[in-house]
């Protein structure tokens, strides 16, 4: 992997994980009874389900790099953009108000929560053909790296509060927009 490649997917990695650094404030601050192993277990699902879906996405994108070769940074630049501006808008999106979110001690709901953090990773796993050609490095990495900023999340929520968390989410799509056209105009100024 070149020191490009690392960049990049480290960026990618960063802004995938704003979601899971989201939730991970909010349980922190929320459920104070967790301890240090509900805070593991947490960042070890987030970070696998973040490693696993983007390898699933980008054996879909392998399949599909014969069809879309000729436009692929055009393919590349969308899916980022779009990603990144779901979550920018979900940060400003005004929800309702619930009691508290998710329990993640409990099973089902960390499993409900890992696949849903984890899905817009699964459409960046199909960028990934266009980024690196070391697809396992570049997996683990976004798998760490969602691990570490998980469990730093849950920290910063027991200490204070989840009163940033909607601008974790803006950050984490900017990033995903700036790689985007990042690829896109390193395909166009060639």
């Amino acid at each position: 992997m070149t020191t490009a490649e690392f960049i990049t997917v480290c960026g990618i990695g960063v802004g995938l994980a704003m979601d899971t650094f989201a939730i991970s404030i909010v349980t922190g601050s929320v459920y104070r009874r967790l301890h240090i192993g509900h805070a593991l277990r947490m960042a070890l699902f987030f970070g696998g389900f973040q490693a696993v879906m983007p390898l699933l996405g980008w054996f879909a994108g392998e399949k599909l790099s014969g069809f879309i070769s000729s436009c692929d940074h055009w393919v590349a630049f969308a899916l980022l953009a779009v990603i990144g501006g779901k979550m920018i808008y979900e940060a400003f999106e005004i929800e309702e108000v619930e009691s508290k979110p998710q329990d993640p001690s409990n099973l089902a709901a960390l499993l409900a929560l890992s696949v849903a953090t984890s899905i817009d990773a699964l459409v960046v796993g199909i960028t990934l053909t266009l980024i690196t050609g070391s697809i396992f490095q570049a997996v683990l990495m976004i798998g760490a790296i969602t691990f570490i900023i998980s469990y730093i999340g849950w920290e910063l929520g027991r200490r204070v509060g989840h009163f940033f968390e909607n601008k974790i989410e803006i950050l984490g799509g900017l990033i995903l927009i700036a790689i985007g056209l990042k690829i896109l105009l390193s395909h166009l100024l060639r």
